[in-house]
């Protein structure tokens, strides 16, 4: 663990206008922490927290324009003198069947779930490189983990994060930088109103399977079990931990749900081991 834990950090997090974000930036401040707050609405982000003064940046940010995320990522480490934690919190969500999305549709989630998410680590990544410290924590989901129907294109960015983010912590590892990957459950976030979409065309041949997940995401949202403020709460705990875990399953219903799929793949194993290891050559 190279991250000085015992001094105040400097925190980058994105998508902190509302969520997991907005308490993630009231948890870092809440420690004595510096934040860089990137929102669509930076003015929301500081009339939050009134009291944080200077150690509180707010900025606009651009995930599709390289330029600016360089920019703004000179500024922050030219105000704080450095970057600890980056937190790749920003993404949103796409109901439907794989069928049913769209090219325009699909690469609306990935620009920012995937590639804003890459364009912007690999900003940050050389200043860690530099200091030989840090921690790059990314905001994937159970649906990183485990695919359900009407989630394929949420589903397929988020199981992009989750292998990216395996590959760079071994490769950060002898730098000094950890990696941490955030699996949470439903929360009560914004996520299934304001952060969610869903595609324009609807097929009846998936009303029982896409269609039924289009209405349920309705009907849960604002009753999901999931407490924001102790999911945030939880990611930084386990930042400044000894030993940062590589993956953080977040709330009940993602544990039990990766539980089930564990069995499951485990059992599909056994069943066909004779013909996975069969298919080697016969030496």
């Amino acid at each position: 663990m190279s991250l000085s834990i015992n001094k105040p950090l400097v925190w980058f997090i994105t998508g902190t206008s509302q969520g997991f974000g907005r308490e993630l930036v009231r948890a870092a401040l809440a420690r004595g922490d510096s934040v860089i707050a990137t929102s669509r609405n930076p003015q929301s982000v500081t009339s939050a927290f009134p009291d944080a003064g200077n150690k509180l940046f707010a900025v606009s940010l651009d995930f599709r324009d390289e330029k600016n995320i360089s920019s703004v990522v000179e500024q922050s480490v030219a105000k704080f003198g450095r970057i600890d934690v980056l937190v790749n919190n920003a993404g949103h969500g796409l109901t439907g069947a794989v069928e049913e999305a769209s090219d325009a549709e699909i690469l609306s989630v990935y620009e920012t779930n995937v590639f804003g998410l890459i364009r912007l680590t690999r900003a940050i990544l050389p200043h860690l490189r530099k200091q030989r410290s840090g921690h790059i924590v990314n905001l994937s989901s159970i649906g990183g983990l485990v695919g359900l129907p009407g989630w394929g294109i949420y589903n397929s960015t988020k199981f992009a994060v989750e292998g990216l983010s395996e590959a760079l912590a071994v490769e950060v590892a002898p730098l000094g930088i950890g990696v941490t990957i955030v699996e949470p459950g439903p929360f009560r976030t914004d996520f299934l109103g304001g952060s969610l979409a869903a595609t324009a065309k609807v097929l009846p041949d998936y009303k029982e399977t896409a269609g039924q997940t289009r209405t349920a995401t309705s009907q849960r949202n604002g009753k999901q079990p999931g407490d924001p403020a102790l999911a945030a709460d939880a990611i930084v705990q386990a930042v400044t931990s000894p030993k940062p875990p590589l993956h953080l399953l977040l709330g009940s219903f993602a544990y039990e749900r990766f539980q089930t799929k564990l069995a499951a793949f485990k059992q599909e194993m056994e069943t066909w081991r004779e013909v996975t290891v069969g298919s080697d050559f016969k030496s």
